[in-house]
């Protein structure tokens, strides 16, 4: 089982700061967004978000430590040629003596590309965009040169030195939540990351957030793990990822049950439902350990990612919760 966290809207020595925390502590994984505008549900967003450039993000994070396994959650797709997206992670693998992964995405804030003027096609292009992207990114990892004739992107002879450390290549996680990506995800992923889905709608509803249970969450995993094996995949070769978007620990069990009440009166349902949501961890450190083996039983997970956690809650998770998994 490997543990992870993202890290956003933070300087660059704060950067180094939480990797070298999060590597002291036993997480396993490090990502990063890639946003220029970072939304929340009903497009709130906050106009002076820190917005660096996410490699580079990755480059001083991958020099500040030895161990952890450096990424995107998720690179966008249409913000690259796949090219300059195999570049960046190859380069990025040698920084890190073999820990890059790729993470990658069809790209859903429409308000980034209605402000940029970047064409942002309806979903079904940028799934086909997307596919096409992984099949010229594996081929320059791999191969002396590269020729690939698409709908989207041609390439002509091309080549990529030095191909990544990592054999064949790096990880590939594909992040999302609709039919299609899941699709994708059974053909190309090394990881899928399950969220509730926004590519369709161009933002994230807060009704689709709300309906993003725990058996909707399971429904997914069943998805991919069908549609692998229809396209002659081992089911089982893919792992599945999950982001807990708020952790909340508590020090009793009526503090629990008070704040799963709270969340309540945002999100509907019950306290019951709230707490096996993939949204939210929130309960006592053993409360919460117990919830974290129950996910991994029944939704067959391989990790969880921690995101927006501050350093406090970083040294207890680390401390109190990954320890007793």
């Amino acid at each position: 089982m490997e543990f992870g966290l993202q890290v956003g809207n933070a300087e660059w020595q704060r950067l180094r700061d939480v990797a070298q925390m999060a590597e002291e502590l036993g997480f396993h994984t490090i990502t990063l967004p890639d946003h220029i505008v970072y939304e929340g549900p009903e497009r709130q967003s906050d106009p002076h978000h820190l917005a660096y450039d996410p490699v580079l993000q990755a480059a001083v994070m991958a020099e500040a430590t030895r161990k952890l396994r450096i990424g995107h959650l998720v690179l966008c797709n249409l913000f690259r040629h796949p090219w300059f997206t195999a570049q960046a992670i190859s380069s990025l693998d040698h920084l890190s003596g073999g820990r890059a992964f790729l993470g990658l995405g069809t790209g859903w804030t429409e308000t980034e590309f209605r402000m940029t003027g970047i064409a942002f096609p309806d979903i079904g292009t940028r799934l086909r965009m997307l596919d096409e992207a992984l099949t010229c990114i594996r081929g320059l990892w791999t191969r002396e040169q590269t020729t690939f004739s698409g709908e989207f992107y041609q390439l002509r002879e091309a080549i990529l030195w030095p191909k990544p450390v990592q054999e064949p290549h790096p990880p590939i996680l594909l992040g999302g939540g609709g039919k299609g990506l899941l699709r994708l995800a059974a053909r190309h992923a090394d990881v899928v990351n399950l969220i509730s889905d926004a590519g369709k709608a161009g933002y994230i509803k807060l009704e689709t957030a709300r309906n993003f249970t725990g058996d909707a969450f399971q429904e997914k995993v069943q998805f991919v793990r069908d549609e692998a094996a229809r396209q002659g995949r081992d089911p089982k070769a893919i792992k599945i990822s999950h982001v807990v978007f708020q952790t909340i620990l508590t020090d009793s069990t009526a503090a629990s049950q008070q704040m799963l009440e709270n969340v309540v009166g945002m999100m509907g349902g019950t306290p019951e439902r709230v707490r096996r949501s993939p949204i939210f961890l929130i309960g006592t450190p053993e409360e919460c350990v117990a919830e974290i083996k129950r996910r991994i039983r029944d939704w067959n997970l391989s990790q969880i990612i921690f995101s927006a956690l501050s350093d406090e809650a970083v040294q207890r998770v680390g401390k109190d919760v990954l320890p007793h998994v």
